[in-house]
């Protein structure tokens, strides 16, 4: 039986490294061994702490960049990671969108409520500038009515689906509900000059087509009946001036319609769905759904939709640890498979890859060169998923996080491995062995102290002993003795030339990295 109960005691380093990789994009060493000390309530009030608010871009063409630096500069925070799953949520592309600044904005955004209020981060959404170009709002009116962002709000961003049971009409809306969504929807239009600020946030948001005043003369202000999934709720303005909606009236429906369906219990269920899928695993039985699902939906809709406290449950559960049965086959640890994203990062970041200096134009040739370029070729293009629905990997079923595998894309993954450590010239950056070794190893003159510590940060599961032995003896080793690592160790500490420790460390680090375990966290 699946299990919610929190863990009790100190993570321990296994626990705490498998937190730290679902919920940041990449420990260090030191992160491992500082949150292995704390029990998961202290690791979590860490990880979802307030952080300094990073300064926009200067230039919004590097957006993209920008964002990269601030996953790479996140340390043990896990706001960088939910601005993430925000955008994999909530997708927009940039291709469609054509502005890199509104873009920015929405990132701002999915940061500024990384751990807040996912109803009211709804409202924003709906209101935002990226979004409201990106599903066609902009082109929404009462005398021609475009249902793109209501059917997605819809299907993908709140309620979802269900069964279907008719043409058009599901268990949880029906092609009714689209239309009267879209007609709540109507009347509004992006601003283009990002002047319009939102009051909670601060941010840019779209504005209500109006006269030059108070009247909203795009919106539909006739009556909007909703169909028996939404109890046949009637939305209508609450104050008109002849038949117009005045523009607090058209921001009224909004939340009115918003309301409706934050008031349904499926529209809880679908979100801590797609939280589960990100954090845990893509498969949810009828076990999971029942006591795992529904208990953390009752806690999110109980807890007027706050975000965090579904975070906390679920992040320091037994069952996220493995602890709520004594079943051997069902591990939760490597159980998903890590986006390029995940895999790129994650490995700059736990080998201290030195990157140049942030805003300058070699950290955006680095960016582009060595993560961005690499993560296309590995199956991600940031800012561009394939669908309306986002990248594949979060939300097609039944594969789901499979998507990230191919022939081709695996071989992209091990060739960028087998590139970092002598990608200088093609990358801005690499990955040191000698170096991170030396700094970072308890006994570096030790081959099997090594190979230990290594599999112990870098493999989410526990290996065999015939696995080891390959790592150690045929890998590091090379048939060699551990006498002989030892000797070859310090005489590089004595001379200084590390090409014969260099080598024997770069094949234990390809190994290790192109490894299936590897691939998994």
């Amino acid at each position: 039986m699946a299990s919610l109960n929190p863990i009790n005691g100190t993570l321990g380093r296994r626990r705490a490294a498998q937190l730290l990789r679902r919920s940041t994009f990449g420990p260090t060493r030191q992160d491992i061994d500082l949150f292995a000390t704390r029990t998961a309530d202290q690791a979590i009030a860490e990880l979802f702490q307030a952080v300094a608010v990073p300064t926009p871009p200067t230039d919004y063409d590097s957006f993209k960049e920008w964002w990269l630096e601030q996953m790479l500069g996140s340390g043990r925070s896990a706001v960088e990671k939910m601005t993430f799953f925000f955008h994999t949520h909530f997708t927009a592309k940039e291709e469609v969108v054509g502005n890199n600044q509104a873009l920015c904005h929405q990132n701002e955004l999915f940061r500024y409520y990384a751990a807040g209020n996912f109803r009211e981060l709804t409202t924003k959404v709906s209101m935002d500038n990226a979004m409201m170009i990106f599903l066609d709002g902009n082109e929404n009116s009462r005398n021609n009515v475009n249902e793109n962002y209501g059917r997605e709000l819809l299907e993908l961003y709140t309620i979802g689906k269900g069964p279907q049971i008719g043409d058009g009409d599901y268990t949880n809306y029906t092609e009714q509900d689209v239309k009267e969504a879209a007609r709540v929807l109507s009347g509004y239009n992006n601003d283009e000059d990002f002047l319009t600020l939102d009051p909670i946030t601060g941010l840019p948001t779209s504005i209500v087509r109006n006269d030059g005043g108070t009247i909203a003369n795009a919106h539909d202000a006739e009556t909007k009946t909703f169909s028996a999934a939404f109890q046949n709720t009637v939305i209508a303005p609450n104050a008109l001036v002849g038949e117009d909606a005045t523009v607090a009236a058209t921001l009224d429906e909004l939340d009115q319609l918003i309301t409706m369906i934050f008031n349904q219990d499926e529209t809880a269920r679908h979100i801590c769905r797609k939280i589960y899928r990100y954090f845990m695993y893509y498969e949810i039985t009828a076990e999971i759904e029942q006591d795992i699902i529904v208990p953390l939906a009752n806690t999110f809709r109980n807890g007027n939709y706050e975000i965090l406290p579904v975070l906390q449950q679920l992040l320091r559960s037994e069952h996220f640890y493995d602890a709520d049965n004594a079943i051997a086959d069902d591990d939760n640890h490597a159980a998903i498979i890590k986006s390029p994203l995940e895999l790129i990062l994650g490995t700059i970041r736990y080998f201290g890859v030195t990157m140049p200096v942030p805003g300058t134009q070699e950290f955006l040739d680095a960016v582009q060169n060595g993560i961005l370029g690499p993560m296309v070729l590995q199956g991600l293009t940031l800012m561009e998923p394939f669908e309306v629905a986002g990248y594949a990997a979060y939300h097609h079923n039944p594969d789901f996080n499979r998507h990230w595998m191919s022939h081709n894309k695996l071989a992209r993954r091990y060739e960028y491995i087998g590139r970092i450590m002598t990608s200088m010239d093609d990358f801005g950056f690499q990955l040191d062995a000698v170096s991170f070794v030396e700094n970072n190893i308890s006994d570096p003159s030790n081959a099997q102290v090594i190979v230990q510590e290594l599999v112990d940060d870098l493999l989410p599961e526990i290996i065999t002993t015939v696995r080891f032995d390959y790592f150690l003896n045929d890998i590091l080793l090379d048939g060699l003795s551990m006498a002989n690592w030892t000797t070859e160790w310090f005489a590089y500490q004595s001379s200084g030339d590390d090409s014969a420790v260099r080598t024997q460390l770069e094949n234990l680090f390809n190994a290790l990295m192109q490894s299936p375990e590897y691939q998994l966290h």
